[in-house]
């Protein structure tokens, strides 16, 4: 449960260190320099800059809600108030 909520803080580091230009270098495929790479042609075709950054705001989404769906169906206390 809290291992998911660190998962998603790792992407968004990960990928605030690759939009900086600290993290993996060209060779290698990082959603946050794709977004940053990206940025020029945001005038002209948005969704080139966006997609990379939609793929980060899922996965970060979709950990933390696994997460929260984990920690109350594991917690009884809290199991017993949703019923």
């Amino acid at each position: 449960m809290q291992s998911t909520l660190a998962l998603g803080s790792a992407i968004l580091q990960t990928a605030s260190l690759g939009f900086l230009g600290l993290g993996a270098q060209p060779p290698m495929a990082e959603w946050g320099a794709d977004v940053s790479a990206n940025l020029q042609f945001v005038r002209g075709a948005a969704w080139v800059a966006l997609a990379p950054g939609m793929a980060i705001l899922l996965a970060v989404l979709a950990f933390n809600l696994i997460g929260d769906s984990l920690a109350d169906w594991f917690n009884p206390r809290r199991r017993n108030e949703l019923d």
